[in-house]
């Protein structure tokens, strides 16, 4: 993908911290025989300082979340554009740090929200803004997915998922909804949250379910927007509902059709993205990363967006241990 967008010339290097020998296809079938090198032509790096010290543009951390600021302050402080796997991290602390480095240095910082580019959600953008339903009273966006088969070639209990050290559970690690509804209705002013280790499934010291209400102003108005994300549902299920004052608009991830409904006019509409293809969000991605490298374009998800969406996560953390709600703005530094 990324020589799809760089160009086959591009030279591409890679650390990997335990080195294992496998190559994921984009069924998730995986190759346990050949090392990444050597499939994809990459040059290998013993250590993160020596790849660092070869001078890339940009790096991309894609290492457990709870390593993800740590790692990317080092490439900001090293002249490197980053590109950070989602979330940002499992705390706040080391932001302003690397918030300072990337500023002293001219750099951009993209979080990788890719939902950001999904043609459906960039649809319910445009008809929130046109007022296609009117002034918007509610929204509910859900997402479950069982942890087990996400990677089916590990084991779910060593994934950085089902382990609090690794800034797992399913607020962090499924925050996509929580970053499109801070993307749809801005950031809220408070949350709480329910939830909570409530399956069978071996996890340490997280989440597996959580149920979250945002409240949004929107207008002026106090809005409530529910999410609710699981690592349970069987088959999978991604979903979007915004009940408007004239209408609604809906999303079902499967069937990848917008409807919208009108009921003044009585008018509908179905917009169908059947050409979509997954992989059209990341090659959008990076393209967007390399315009913003370029001065071209801005980043469509900048660090501090992605900064947002973690105070976001980091509240509904704090909230469901605690059993109040809290305001964005009041999150602690410390993991959650």
């Amino acid at each position: 993908m990324l020589r799809q967008v760089l160009g086959q010339g591009a030279e591409i290097g890679c650390y990997r911290s335990r080195g294992l020998n496998i190559v994921i296809d984009d069924g998730l079938h995986a190759d346990n025989e050949t090392a990444p090198e050597t499939f994809y032509g990459l040059k290998n790096f013993a250590t993160l300082d020596e790849a660092l010290s070869d001078g890339p543009d940009v790096v991309f951390v894609t290492n457990p979340i709870s390593m993800h600021v740590e790692t990317g302050l080092a490439a900001a402080r090293a002249g490197c554009n980053v590109f950070f796997e989602k979330p940002l991290g499992d705390t706040l602390a080391g932001l302003d740090e690397l918030e300072d480095a990337l500023a002293a240095n001219g750099l951009v910082a993209l979080v990788g929200y890719q939902f950001r580019f999904h043609p459906a959600l960039a649809a319910i953008r445009g008809e929130l803004e046109a007022g296609s339903i009117g002034r918007v009273i509610s929204a509910q966006l859900q997402f479950g997915e069982w942890l087990p088969g996400m990677h089916p070639y590990e084991d779910y209990r060593e994934s950085h998922a089902a382990r609090a050290d690794q800034g797992g559970g399913v607020i962090l690690c499924l925050s996509h909804e929580i970053d499109y509804a801070c993307w749809l209705f801005g950031l809220p002013r408070r949350v709480f949250c329910v939830g909570g280790h409530l399956s069978n499934l071996a996890m340490s010291g997280v989440e597996d379910t959580a149920h979250l209400l945002l409240e949004c102003e929107v207008d002026g108005r106090a809005v409530p927007i529910s999410i609710y994300l699981d690592f349970v549902q069987r088959p999978q299920r991604r979903e979007c509902l915004i009940i408007g004052e004239t209408g609604h608009i809906r999303w079902d991830h499967a069937e990848n059709v917008v409807r919208v409904s009108n009921s003044t006019d009585g008018q509908s509409k179905e917009i169908a993205f059947t050409g979509f293809r997954r992989n059209d969000m990341f090659e959008a991605q990076c393209r967007n990363l390399v315009a913003a490298i370029e001065g071209s374009a801005a980043p469509v998800c900048s660090l501090s967006d992605g900064k947002a969406t973690l105070q976001v996560c980091l509240a509904a953390k704090q909230s469901m241990t605690q059993g109040q709600a809290v305001s964005v703005g009041a999150t602690q530094h410390a993991a959650a």
